[in-house]
């Protein structure tokens, strides 16, 4: 779904929310309240915006109640541009661009696609368990090292790289040919313990065989899943163990960070990692945009 075929498609907020009930109710209204079939056509003084009256609790709705949607003053037709362009954006969009493409003061267009990342963050392909063969490991989000301050030999008394550094630790978990899955740790979790559950959580350990690098946090997994482990030191692959398909995930997170929003704080850097997982999972999905569409809309909820 590009920006063109948005517009035309929904140039209207009224075409919108007919889109968006049709997304939801399939043309059969159902009340989000009570869950009654029975509803009828309110009375609103906007003609334009249709409203719907439950004739069992006699509540008043739209098709935006019970939804992401739910009290948003941006019209719909906004949302699905908003939507449109971050799912377009391969390095994914800053807030800045977003509220700059869309004419929005900058802390609405931030509350906007806040809430499109939430609900990214919330997809159901992650809610599935991983299974197959899974790669899993871990990256340091943050600042761009620099000459003199990395720590190294040649000089400095910055932050090391790699697992001594300062930056925000992140854990990832991706299907070979599959999804991926990542979320910010606290360094405290860079251990068997919190990597096992960060595991459990995500993947199938009774139908998977994981595949990591010789970090020790990995040396036990062989204790609750089948697990095999490449040395990096001597080579970066040995047939098909390996760990290409989990780098490879993290070099979008990290194009996403260098490129577009080069910080992310605690709070919400898995808002932001989430989206890029998103879009990684759903690479090959005809229809990116209806089907996150449905999502936001509690569609199969």
């Amino acid at each position: 779904m590009n920006l063109l075929e948005a517009t035309k498609r929904w140039p209207t907020a009224e075409a919108a929310m007919n889109h968006l009930e049709k997304v939801r109710w399939n043309g059969r209204p159902i009340c989000p309240y009570c869950k009654s079939e029975k509803t009828c056509v309110h009375a609103s003084k906007d003609k334009k915006m249709p409203r719907w009256q439950c004739e069992s609790c006699h509540r008043a709705f739209s098709a935006t109640v019970g939804t992401i949607f739910h009290h948003t003053h941006l019209p719909l037709s906004t949302w699905f541009l908003a939507i449109a362009i971050m799912l377009n954006a391969k390095k994914n969009v800053s807030n800045a661009q977003l509220s700059r493409d869309l004419g929005l003061p900058y802390k609405t267009a931030w509350s906007l696609a806040l809430r499109i990342r939430e609900a990214m963050m919330s997809d159901p392909e992650q809610a599935r368990l991983f299974h197959g063969i899974v790669e899993m490991d871990e990256t340091y989000v943050g600042g761009k090292p620099r000459k003199g301050n990395t720590g190294n030999s040649g000089g400095g008394t910055g932050s090391k790289r790699g697992r001594g550094t300062k930056k925000m630790a992140v854990v990832g978990v991706a299907e070979r040919n599959g999804r991926a899955v990542a979320r910010v740790v606290a360094k405290s979790e860079l251990r068997f313990d919190g990597m096992k559950r960060f595991f459990e959580r995500f993947a199938d350990k009774d139908n998977s065989i994981v595949i990591t690098d010789e970090f020790r946090a990995y040396r036990h997994f062989n204790k609750f899943t089948r697990h095999y482990a490449v040395n990096h030191r001597r080579a970066y692959a040995v047939g098909e163990t390996h760990t290409n398909t989990i780098e490879g995930f993290w070099a979008l997170v990290k194009r996403s960070w260098y490129g577009q929003h080069h910080f992310y704080s605690e709070k919400w850097a898995n808002h932001y990692i989430s989206e890029t997982a998103y879009k990684y999972n759903h690479r090959n999905t005809s229809d990116a945009f209806g089907g996150l569409l449905r999502h936001m809309a509690g569609v199969g909820a």
